[in-house]
C-alpha cells in the first residue's frame, strides 16, 4: 500500500462535493512523476480517487470504466453514486484472496426525485467493506495527517469556493508532514452545474 505512495481525500459541501489528490508517483522515497493521476471521472456527476499500488490503479481504472459502461447499455441511464460505489465494493470483494492494493474514494451527487442534487462520498478498505461519511473520507500514505487537518478545518455546508479552499489547506498541509505523498495536487469540486477543476502547487523537497 506504501510502495508508490499518494493520498486522496473527499469532503462534502452544500449541493456539492470535492475530491482532491497528490500528483506524486514514488517508489517508496524515490520520486518518480509528479504528474501521476489518482482520480479519475466515472461519469459527469462522480468521480473516483484511487490510491495506493500504481499499476492497479492502471488495471482498476479500465476495468471501472468497462463495468459502467456495462451498466449504462444495461440499465439504459446513467449510474448512481451509491450504486458505483457498491460496484467498487463488489469488484474488490471478488478478488479478496488476492487484492488489489488499493483503498478507492467515491465522490459524487445524487439526483433525488425532487430533482435537486445531494453530496455523496465513500470509501473503501482494499477488500471493499465500504465508509459512508456525512463530513469527508481520506485514503492513502498520509491519512492519518489528513484526519487531523480535516478535522480541524472542515465546517458544515460549505460553499463550492470555501470547499476549494478547505480542501486544498487540507491536503498540502497534511502530504507536507508525509515523506510518500505531496509534489503538486489536483482539486475537483463537483457541482450540479459544472465540476471546477484546479492543480496546485505543492512542496518538490
Amino acid at each position: 500500500m506504501e510502495y508508490n505512495g499518494g493520498s486522496v481525500v473527499a469532503m462534502v459541501g452544500k449541493g456539492c462535493v470535492a475530491i482532491a489528490s497528490d500528483l506524486r508517483l514514488g517508489n517508496q522515497a524515490l520520486g518518480i512523476s509528479s504528474n501521476f493521476q489518482k482520480i479519475f471521472p466515472i461519469t459527469d456527476r462522480i468521480y473516483l480517487g484511487l490510491p495506493g499500488l500504481a499499476t492497479d490503479v492502471t488495471t482498476l481504472k479500465e476495468q471501472f470504466r468497462y463495468r459502467v459502461n456495462m451498466y449504462t447499455i444495461k440499465e439504459e441511464r446513467e449510474i448512481e453514486p451509491e450504486a458505483f460505489a457498491h460496484l467498487v465494493s463488489s469488484t474488490l470483494y471478488e478478488r479478496r484472496f488476492g487484492p488489489y492494493f488499493i483503498e478507492p474514494v467515491m465522490a459524487g451527487l445524487t439526483k433525488k426525485p425532487s430533482g435537486e442534487y445531494r453530496p455523496f462520498i465513500a470509501a473503501s478498505d482494499l477488500i471493499g467493506c465500504l465508509n459512508f461519511a456525512k463530513d469527508f473520507v481520506v485514503a492513502g500514505t498520509a491519512s492519518s495527517k489528513l484526519f487531523g487537518v480535516a478535522e480541524g478545518l472542515w465546517e458544515p455546508d460549505l460553499e463550492p469556493e470555501d470547499l476549494f479552499e478547505t480542501i486544498s489547506q487540507t491536503l498540502l498541509n497534511a502530504v507536507d508532514r508525509d515523506a510518500y505523498s505531496g509534489w503538486g495536487a489536483i482539486v475537483h469540486v463537483i457541482t450540479p452545474e459544472s465540476v471546477i477543476t484546479r492543480t496546485l502547487k505543492g512542496r518538490m523537497d
